[in-house]
């Protein structure tokens, strides 16, 4: 008979967390308990990727009526019905998070709905008042949005409250360059919210290939996004009578106010906010939402007092295998701050289970991940960009960029790009981005070849699908440019 309560007890309800737990109850037969204190299916499934991608297609039908009309259809416009999108919205949560939690007990892990802590390297501790002892310990309690150190900034929104929004906001600054921010200023131009868009670096979408970086910064002010480079929040508070009028230096209002705010609404302002930027303009808007980096749900939850050891956003340090400096415990996903991806969280979790209860060690190769940014045109991406090749050895570079027929029919000046990034001693694919719709899909596939170590003459030899876009990766014959 085992010397503990539990073989597994995981902290964290989340995709990682919840794959963890059934491979090792499920599979590998280990008797198995999960404690969450929010709901089942962590940020992913509840206030990330799931709900986003349903506003990303929410806020890609404001384009079809003009389109269609390019193609001989007589359809009239309408409004979108926010609050509509978000009834049907919440219930397919609730109905995702049924699905995590049955997925569970099918399984035969016992789930606690508290938040867990640690006692020592064995023990674990519930806002229940309930102790249980584990052989094994898997921190995958995921992270957070956080705010900038501005004045007031509480009066802003971050990327865990646009779900929940008692109205849609006649207009609203986001700050911030990465892919949250920029597939949310897509999202909301879509849905008819006047955007603007700060970002204090030089381009956006920082990390990933510059040439594509460049296509969707002109695309996103191409369809009316206002984004501003270079430029950040200096100041901000709630606008004045003065401010809205416009009778004070500089200010230019860019909407009404919202709504009065639901009693349960989200943090930030409960009507129009004041900013001022790094460049002495002031503007007034309806909405400020910030979506300026995120960091690892590791405070307060006993990790350093029971020997693990935090690196400096306080993400959880683990070897290779996922293990932490105390044996017993070890972390995945978001809060170990490696590759912040619901896919990487999961595979990190299956590699757990088959390395502590099934005696075979396993490592998650975390160099070749193909990614998609949704925004709008979509960006999807695999291997080392043009900056990252370039720097490691002499390359070639195949790239293309066009009119898709289906729009540039419609009259859309949208632009796509594809794009290989090859080794010119070995001749492999080091790389491919596309920027199109539909990339994400692509992406996927492209990945497989790539990581199987695919060779710049095999794409070569593969036989073009005519007439799709996707046929450009497989019939650039000479390099664009070499490096």
């Amino acid at each position: 008979m085992s010397d503990f309560d539990y073989d597994l007890f995981v902290i964290g309800g989340g995709s990682g967390g919840v794959r963890a737990a059934r491979v090792a109850a499920g599979e590998a037969g280990a008797k198995v308990a999960l404690a969450e204190a929010d709901r089942y299916g962590g940020t992913c499934v509840i206030r990330g990727c799931v709900p986003k991608k349903l506003m990303v297609f929410a806020s890609e039908y404001g384009s079809v009526v003009e389109d269609a009309r390019g193609y001989g259809w007589d359809l009239a416009e309408g409004g979108f019905d926010w609050s509509g999108f978000q009834g049907r919205l919440s219930a397919e949560l609730d109905r995702l998070e049924g699905v995590y939690r049955t997925l569970l007990k099918n399984a035969g892990v016992d789930s606690y709905d508290a938040r867990a802590s640690l006692v020592d390297a064995h023990t674990v501790s519930l806002s229940t008042g309930e102790r249980f002892t584990a052989k094994h310990i898997l921190v995958a309690t995921g992270g957070h949005p956080v705010r900038p150190e501005v004045p007031n900034a509480h009066l802003g929104i971050v990327s865990d409250d646009i779900f929940t929004l008692p109205t849609l906001p006649k207009s609203i600054l986001i700050v911030g360059g990465g892919y949250i921010a920029c597939e949310f200023a897509c999202i909301l131009h879509g849905l008819g919210v006047e955007v603007t868009q700060f970002y204090r670096g030089a381009q956006i979408l920082r990390g990933f290939d510059e040439e594509a970086r460049g296509l969707i910064a002109d695309a996103m002010q191409e369809r009316g996004i206002k984004l501003h480079l270079g430029t950040d929040i200096v100041e901000m508070r709630c606008a004045t009578d003065d401010d809205m009028s416009g009778d004070s230096q500089g200010a230019v209002s860019m909407g009404t106010p919202m709504h009065e705010a639901a009693p349960d609404a989200p943090q930030g302002a409960d009507g129009p906010i004041w900013v001022k930027a790094t460049n002495s303009e002031t503007r007034v808007f309806d909405l400020v939402f910030f979506a300026t980096g995120r960091k690892p749900n590791t405070d307060g939850i006993g990790l350093q007092e029971a020997g693990v050891e935090l690196g400096r956003k306080g993400e959880v340090i683990v070897d290779a295998y996922s293990r932490t400096a105390v044996p017993s415990i070890w972390a995945i996903g978001d809060a170990t701050d490696r590759v912040n991806l619901t896919p990487v969280a999961i595979r990190e979790g299956m590699a757990f289970a088959e390395t502590a209860f099934k005696n075979n060690p396993t490592r998650v190769d975390h160099d070749l991940i193909p990614s998609a940014v949704f925004t709008q045109p979509e960006f999807g991406t695999v291997g080392l960009s043009e900056e990252e090749a370039r720097d490691r050895g002499p390359i070639e570079v195949y790239a293309t960029s066009f009119r898709p027929m289906m729009t540039a029919f419609a009259g859309r000046p949208d632009r796509v790009l594809m794009k290989l990034i090859v080794c010119k001693d070995t001749r492999r694919v080091l790389g491919c981005h596309i920027v199109a719709p539909g990339a994400g899909e692509m992406i996927q596939l492209a990945g497989i070849a790539i990581g199987m170590g695919a060779t710049k003459e095999d794409f070569d030899r593969t036989v073009a699908v005519h007439p799709t876009m996707s046929e450009e990766i497989v019939t650039m014959r000479n390099p664009t440019r070499t490096a």
